[in-house]
């Protein structure tokens, strides 16, 4: 995970020998060798990690292949080792630790608290899988962050955070941060690898997720990935791990989707996908991409939640109106079920067209692994550009013209 997120923040490959590394890398083994090698896949973990931490135990709790897919863990055992303790700052200066979170499951990352973009879908997922839970279940359940950003350790600045993601009354939520030196131990000791950039005072991070038992064992480390932009399924499957963590009385029904994940479109450049047909932002009118062929059409993905967005959304506005139907802009609203990107718009005067991705579906479709994220469409409906990270005006109108005037015909 990074700052600018300049496509998959995904990093399976670790030098490291150390049995930090290889607890690292035991999220990694069902995704890259695939499901259906899991069997001989759980001995060598358990070998590996056997070997490194002398515990290692078959899991307890059911893990479908569908939840394993998703969230990137190991369906066929937990790990059973102590997580690193801690003790550190939340967001409204309060002292938290591990061990004060002892009775519950926790669901543990690394997070910048200076990130614009794949962070938004990390908060995105939190708010939704406390719905999922229910007042009762999330009582059991905590989401933790660690501050990964040495360069902003400031409180005041994991708090900025914590608002302006939608986090800041959420109860269960914690961002935690402390002196730089700290830090980046706790870091090394999970394992999570942090690039610092002191030129630019940015950082590139790991992204993984550590689901602690209630008696302060790491059971399964999964990953913050593409599969994350559909919120509704990654943050199911995260909230039924972190409830089938829990003892047996303390479980309480989690809602959410119960069919299968949709299978990701073929999105890469020179992929022409299926048509998406969502709501239009505000007035709820569905409309289909397939409405837009025959012209250029720039996807551009955002939040209201996603900060760079704020600078974006006006910059989209202006391509589109110096464009002038030559080409076409499309914002997609993603995982904003309650509705306040159309105020969100209003607000930033983006009158382009809107659809609303409600529950992450398009944005997932798409494999986006952050906002905001511009997907630009030939007038066949092929993909011919991804674009990661925030965009100008001047930079959308440029591509755009330029490749209305290099094709045949102009068009």
């Amino acid at each position: 995970m990074t700052d600018n997120h300049a496509g998959d923040p995904r990093d399976p490959v670790d030098p490291r020998p150390d049995s930090e590394s290889l607890r690292s890398r035991v999220g990694w083994l069902p995704v890259l060798l695939g499901i259906a090698g899991l069997a001989i896949i759980a001995m060598i973990a358990y070998a590996f990690h056997a070997g490194a931490a002398g515990v290692a135990s078959p899991t307890s709790f059911p893990i479908s292949n569908q939840m394993a897919t998703i969230l990137e863990v190991n369906p066929l055992m937990t790990l059973g080792t102590p997580a690193p303790g801690f003790s550190l700052t939340d967001q409204n200066g309060h002292r938290e630790t591990l061990a004060s979170l002892t009775g519950k499951s926790v669901v543990l990352t690394f997070g910048d608290d200076k990130c614009t973009d794949l962070c938004t879908l990390l908060a995105e997922d939190v708010l939704t899988a406390n719905t999922d839970l229910g007042a009762d279940g999330r009582k059991n359940v905590a989401f933790v962050s660690i501050n990964a950003n040495a360069f902003f350790p400031s409180v005041a600045t994991t708090k900025a955070w914590t608002d302006s993601h939608g986090l800041g009354h959420t109860a269960n939520w914690s961002f935690l941060t402390g002196n730089p030196s700290t830090l980046a131990a706790l870091a090394k000791k999970y394992g999570v690898e942090v690039d610092l950039d002191h030129k630019t005072r940015t950082i590139d991070h790991g992204a993984e997720m550590f689901f602690i038992s209630p008696t302060g064992d790491e059971e399964q480390i999964g990953d913050f990935g593409t599969e994350s932009a559909n919120t509704a399924e990654f943050s199911h499957s995260m909230a039924k791990l972190a409830s089938e963590m829990l003892p047996s009385d303390d479980r309480h029904t989690v809602a959410g989707p119960a069919g299968a994940a949709k299978k990701a479109l073929d999105t890469s450049v020179g992929d022409t996908p299926a048509p998406i047909e969502l709501p239009t932002l505000g007035t709820r009118t569905a409309l289909t991409t397939s409405a837009y062929r025959g012209k250029y059409l720039a996807l551009n993905f955002w939040s209201p939640t996603c900060s760079i967005c704020v600078h974006e959304l006006p910059a989209m506005q202006q391509a589109s109106h110096s464009l002038d139907g030559k080409a076409v802009v499309l914002g997609i609203d993603v995982s904003d079920p309650g509705g306040a990107g159309s105020a969100f718009a209003a607000r930033l005067g983006a009158n382009y067209p809107m659809l609303s991705d409600g529950q992450g579906s398009a944005a997932a479709e798409y494999e986006i692994p952050g906002l905001p994220y511009t997907v630009i469409l030939d007038p066949k409906g092929t993909v011919v550009i991804r674009h990661p990270g925030e965009m100008t005006a001047e930079q959308l109108e440029y591509i755009l013209n330029t490749l209305i005037s290099e094709a045949p015909n102009g068009s």
